[in-house]
C-alpha cells in the first residue's frame, strides 16, 4: 500500500504558483498496478519522485508499505566519480541487497563489459540507461515506479529488458506514467488522474482514461 496523508506540493513560477497536489489524502492498494494520467505539467513525474523519496512534499507524509523502487531507468542517484560497479555496490547496501549478487547481475545484464569499472561520469546516455535499468532489475521491490520507460538500448537489449521487467511484475505492482494508453492498458488495472493540484483514483483504468479525455476535450 502507498498512503498519502495530507500531501501538498507546489512550485513557484514566474507569474504565480503551480500546484501539483493540494492536501491529497489517499490510499493506493497494494494489489493493483496504477497508471498516473494527466496533462503535461500536471505533476506525474513529480509524484513518482515523491513516492520514491527523491523529492519531499512541501507538507504531509507519504507512507510506503513494502519496498518502493526509484523511477525505472533513473540515473540521478549514481555518484559521477564512482565506477558502475561501485555504484551498484553502494545501491545494494542502501537497499539491503547482497552486494556480490547485485554486481554479478548488473555485470551480466547491462553488457557494459570493461566500462563497468569506468567512472560513471564517462558513460554515454545509453550506457547510463543500461546501468540504471540493470540495477533496477537486480533488486526486488513491491512497487516499481515507471516514468515512460520499460526498456532501453537497441532492439535486442529492449527485448531483454521487457522480459526481465515482466518477470518482476509477477510478484510486484506498478505506479506508471506513460503517454501511451495502450502501454498503460498492458500493465495497469487502476488509474490516478492529476489535474490542477487535485487527484482522483479510479478502480478501473478505463474510467480514469475516460475522465482524462473529458478534461482534454473541455480545455
Amino acid at each position: 500500500m502507498l498512503r498519502f496523508c495530507n500531501v501538498s506540493k507546489s512550485y513557484a513560477l514566474p507569474g504565480g504558483t503551480r500546484h501539483i497536489l493540494r492536501n491529497m489524502t489517499l490510499d493506493l492498494p497494494g494489489d493493483r498496478s496504477v497508471a498516473i494520467v494527466g496533462r503535461n505539467g500536471a505533476g506525474k513525474s513529480t509524484l513518482l519522485r515523491m513516492v520514491s523519496g527523491i523529492l519531499n512534499p512541501d507538507r504531509g507524509v507519504i507512507e510506503r508499505v513494502g519496498k518502493v523502487s526509484w523511477p525505472l531507468g533513473f540515473s540521478g542517484g549514481f555518484h559521477p566519480a564512482l565506477t558502475g560497479r561501485q555504484n551498484a555496490r553502494f545501491i545494494a547496501r542502501v537497499y539491503g541487497a547482497d552486494t556480490d549478487e547485485m554486481v554479478e547481475f548488473v555485470e551480466d545484464f547491462s553488457e557494459l563489459g570493461g566500462f563497468l569499472d569506468m567512472p560513471f561520469q564517462t558513460y554515454s546516455t545509453g550506457m547510463r540507461a543500461r546501468l540504471a535499468f540493470g540495477v533496477s532489475m537486480a533488486a526486488d521491490f513491491d512497487w516499481y515506479l515507471v516514468d515512460e520507460i520499460t526498456a532501453v538500448g537497441d532492439k535486442i537489449f529492449k527485448e531483454k529488458c521487457r522480459r526481465a521487467f515482466e518477470e518482476k511484475l509477477s510478484s510486484a505492482q506498478l505506479l506508471m506514467v506513460s503517454h501511451s494508453d495502450a502501454t498503460l492498458r498492458d500493465y495497469c488495472e487502476a488509474g490516478l488522474m492529476l489535474n490542477n493540484g487535485e487527484a482522483w483514483y479510479f478502480e478501473d483504468l478505463n474510467d480514469a482514461l475516460a475522465a482524462y479525455q473529458a478534461i482534454l476535450e473541455n480545455r
